[in-house]
């Protein structure tokens, strides 16, 4: 058993981002400043995107995304089943109504064919999630989008390195939103990004992520000099601080070398976990990349000595880590209070987050770290001798 616990989803953080941290506090700008300006230029330029607007969440992004595409009351907004609670409390806080819909089984996403079948003449937008690292099929849900005149947000919460057909997730829709969480593949601790190819809505989104002033921070209190602002909207405090920036800003430089870390770790459990009564990740699609954030296993009761929340346990007792990405969005009561949705109607992710488990995938994995993992899952998981 090791000595230490691993902690699941602990990120690498190496030298240059505690000294750009240092930094920063010995310049005394912690705030947004010319930090956040710099990460969102490195953004953009690995997303190949016109315009990325950094915000302290994934949540304030989607938020965000569903005001600039004028989404609100009496609107309606396609969302997958099988998600984290952000990506439905983002079209709540819009004043939109998050319409639920079931995933495909081999991939965790949010099925084409579904969302056909929900679209209504109140639907106005979809909002895929890249689950995992996988890409959604970008190409059915674009035709829906074109066909009945939709909007899509995606949701990139998994999805920094994904690619679909050539296309980097986030580039693809109207809007696609980053998170920058402290379990993610790229970190500042909280924060996330907006990217979007419209002027226009890059600059509302910009104003309405400070309080709706005309400036911030940064150019109100720079060395140019003082400037009045106006307050031209309603808005929010979701900035992001250079504190935060200061990690992402080195983070961003070496995504490569990590995914590619990460990449060696899936491999290494892909074989190890071949002959175990499990349901192991779908193979990659072809043209796409999986941004490779989450190694999930599937734990069937029938076949399986252990139980999925048996396997956790057993997992936690040997000191290792794991995750649960998720339980079925309309198994939360607050969901089924306010929508009526029940776990029954989604049977695809309902199965999906009774069975899921989320093994520790990080480029801050040693070797040792992941053989412990294989050797602790194997001896959980192998059947039984009668």
């Amino acid at each position: 058993m090791r000595n230490s616990y691993l902690v699941f989803g602990q990120p690498l953080i190496e030298e240059a981002e505690i000294e750009e941290v240092v930094r920063s506090l010995r310049a005394a700008w912690l705030g947004t400043g010319p930090k956040v300006a710099e990460f969102e230029k490195r953004i953009a330029l690995y997303k190949g995107s016109p315009h990325a607007v950094a915000v302290n969440s994934c949540t304030a992004g989607l938020h965000l995304a569903c005001l600039a595409l004028e989404l609100g009351a009496g609107d309606e907004v396609i969302v997958p089943a099988m998600t984290f609670a952000a990506t439905v409390n983002s079209v709540v806080h819009a004043g939109a109504t998050p319409v639920l819909v079931d995933v495909e089984p081999d991939t965790f996403n949010i099925d084409p064919e579904q969302v056909q079948r929900a679209i209504t003449p109140r639907t106005k937008a979809i909002m895929p999630v890249h689950f995992a690292g996988r890409a959604c099929n970008m190409d059915a849900l674009l035709s829906l989008a074109h066909q009945y005149g939709l909007k899509i947000i995606e949701d990139c919460a998994h999805a920094i390195e994904t690619e679909y057909r050539g296309s980097k997730a986030g580039t693809i829709g109207d809007c696609g939103v980053l998170s920058f969480y402290a379990t993610k593949n790229v970190v500042t601790g909280e924060g996330g990004m907006v990217l979007t190819g419209d002027d226009e809505i890059a600059a509302r989104i910009k104003v309405l992520a400070l309080h709706g002033m005309s400036r911030d921070a940064w150019k109100r209190y720079s060395d140019a000099g003082y400037n009045h602002y106006d307050v031209v909207e309603i808005g929010f405090k979701y900035n992001m601080m250079d504190l935060q920036a200061a990690i992402g800003m080195h983070q961003i430089d070496r995504v490569e070398a990590y995914w590619q870390r990460r990449l060696q770790i899936w491999e290494n459990y892909n074989h190890a976990f071949a002959d175990l009564p499990v349901s192991r990740p779908a193979p990659f699609e072809p043209e796409s990349r999986n941004g490779l954030h989450l190694y999930t296993l599937l734990i069937d009761e029938k076949d399986s000595p252990v139980s999925r929340d048996g396997l956790v346990s057993e997992l936690h007792r040997r000191n290792i880590g794991t995750g649960v990405h998720y339980r079925a969005i309309p198994v939360h009561p607050v969901y089924q209070r306010l929508f009526g949705w029940q776990p029954n109607e989604y049977p695809v992710a309902d199965e999906i987050g009774r069975s899921t488990v989320s093994l520790p995938l990080s480029a801050k994995l040693t070797d040792k770290d992941v053989g412990d993992v294989i050797e602790a899952v194997r001896d959980a998981l192998q059947p039984r001798c009668s």
